[in-house]
């Protein structure tokens, strides 16, 4: 009867002891690593405080880098006005004619709405003019990514030999915040009013949205209650559908680690 209540004993322990460590461990889930995995995502997610002092993160490795596609336009847009091929944000880029994939590139644009569509031949049409020599030159400067253009100046940025990790990217978007960048002043804070893509009672987000083939990217920094956040959110884009999620992450992101409700 001793050894009975022994066995007993000992199955009660062993369940006590396997309920505290699943309760740990559910504890120390990581809640952004959850919504990936509930919605099926591959990707990786940088979220850090302006004093750098609070880092959230899922899947994050520094070694891991991808081409920036449409992100680029943040430093493009400060290349361009730099390089006096526009003047401001208002200034009319006359469309060609020719017919592209998405209606909203199909019409005369201005810098703002070129950088909020992604139009992606206004961009390609000053790049030609401000040619791969200044190109480097300003990569190197601004320390962007792996500083590398490659042999077609209309797409490196796209599918060429341009480079940039999440963390990259979150250190770009510091220096463009703290407009620490060797252009001038006037020229940052005419990006950051092109960059504004939401302004509600509760928070307000400077952003850009980046896809090409499987690389998907959002990326930008968000402010609520005096408080500031860089975000840098690289997916990987198996079909159209996947686009939502881009934004849709970093969004729930901020909510699960209780920045925004």
């Amino acid at each position: 009867m001793q050894t009975i209540n022994i066995w007993k004993y000992m199955n009660v322990l062993k369940f006590c002891i396997l309920l505290i460590l699943s309760s740990n461990l559910c504890a120390n889930e990581n809640p952004i690593e959850a919504l990936y995995k509930s919605n099926h995502i591959n990707g990786s997610l940088l979220i850090e405080s302006l004093d750098g002092k609070e880092k959230h993160q899922y899947n994050v490795n520094d070694q891991e880098s991808f081409v920036p596609a449409s992100t680029f336009k943040i430093p493009n847009t400060l290349i361009i006005l730099e390089e006096g091929l526009i003047k401001d944000s208002s200034e009319v880029i006359k469309w060609d004619g020719k017919e592209r994939a998405y209606a909203s590139w199909n019409k005369d644009q201005t810098l703002k709405t070129a950088f909020q569509y992604s139009c992606v031949w206004c961009y390609q049409r000053y790049a030609i003019k401000v040619d791969d020599k200044k190109y480097s030159q300003y990569l190197a400067k601004f320390n962007y990514g792996n500083l590398l253009t490659g042999n077609n100046i209309e797409r490196f940025w796209l599918d060429g030999d341009l480079r940039m990790s999440v963390k990259d990217q979150i250190c770009f978007l510091r220096k463009v915040h703290a407009e620490n960048l060797p252009v001038k002043k006037q020229h940052i804070k005419t990006l950051k009013r092109i960059m504004l893509s939401e302004n509600n009672e509760n928070y307000k987000i400077w952003s850009k949205t980046g896809w090409s083939g499987k690389d998907g990217w959002y990326v930008g920094y968000l402010v609520t209650n005096d408080q500031t956040w860089f975000f840098a959110n690289h997916i990987e884009i198996n079909k159209n559908s996947d686009l939502k999620f881009r934004k849709n992450l970093t969004i729930e992101a901020f909510k699960a680690i209780g920045v925004i409700q």
